[in-house]
């Protein structure tokens, strides 16, 4: 369920206008343009008819280059996935070949496919009498962990910690099913429309508090009913965090090779230096 914005005062929804950053003037459409960002107030212009020149034309075909290991593909570079199916009966041939000897020999086609203008790369796999279809990130769009990980630090793990651990995962270790998993917030979002739509009167619930130093050993007895509390430990401050550690769940999707952004339209073209 999306959220739209809207004011208010009269409860009509929120347009927003394309601004220049520095003089805050409206801008018009034509005068909009695409750039490119090479540093920091410095972008090249390409205009549409470039970019129309560079786009490529939709063959509703998939190019198979490869066969290759499941296990090999790092999941990283996995994207979204995609039902596909055969068009017309000589498709129907070639696709039911394609699947069934994959299958047999339990592989992944890597194939090159063409999606809004541009190629993608994409690991077929069979399922049931189609196949899926899930589209690769190139290796530039993948951030690496280094800058992440390099600040973990290194910690002796003892074999209390280690037994204790094993023993809840053998405790709750099961299938994985997705239908036993609920999105807690679109069900409260929509118990609270449904609410306010009957003119019931909103109260706001009580949140729990949270720690940011927690025992782990404790919290690990506890999530099996366990001992009881035991006497917390004082805190240590915590190691102030990098520019790069603001949050716990980071973006694994990289940045492309030049970061694309809308700027204005000059008055005057620039001249072009030879290199």
């Amino acid at each position: 369920m999306s959220e739209p914005a809207a004011t208010v005062r009269t409860g009509h929804r929120i347009k927003y206008l394309k601004v220049d950053a520095d003089t805050g003037e409206e801008v018009p459409n034509e005068d909009i343009v695409k750039g490119y960002q090479l540093e920091k107030d410095q972008f090249i212009e390409v205009t549409k008819e470039e970019l129309e020149e560079l786009a490529l034309e939709s063959t509703r075909t998939i190019e198979i280059d490869e066969f290759v290991e499941k296990s090999e593909i790092d999941p990283r570079y996995l994207i979204r996935p995609y039902y596909l199916r055969p068009d017309g009966k000589v498709g129907h041939d070639a696709f039911a070949v394609i699947r069934e000897t994959i299958r047999e020999m339990d592989k992944v086609a890597i194939g090159r496919v063409v999606l809004t203008n541009r190629e993608h790369i994409i690991a077929l796999e069979p399922m049931d009498k189609g196949l899926v279809g899930t589209l690769l990130r190139y290796p530039y769009e993948v951030r690496s962990a280094d800058e992440y990980f390099d600040e973990i630090q290194d910690v002796k793990i003892t074999k209390d910690m280690l037994d204790l651990a094993r023993h809840i995962v053998n405790q709750k270790s099961g299938n994985f099913e997705p239908d036993k998993f609920e999105d807690h917030y679109e069900t409260a979002l929509v118990d609270l429309i449904n609410q306010k739509r009957a003119g019931k009167t909103i109260r706001p619930k009580e949140r729990p508090k949270g720690e940011n130093v927690v025992d782990l050993m404790d919290a690990l007895r506890k999530s099996i009913g366990g001992a009881s509390e035991a006497p917390k430990k004082p805190a240590k401050k915590p190691k102030k965090a990098s520019a790069s550690q603001k949050e716990m769940l980071m973006p694994i999707a990289g940045k492309k090779l030049a970061k694309e952004t809308a700027a204005k339209k000059p008055t005057a073209k620039p001249q072009r230096k030879s290199a």
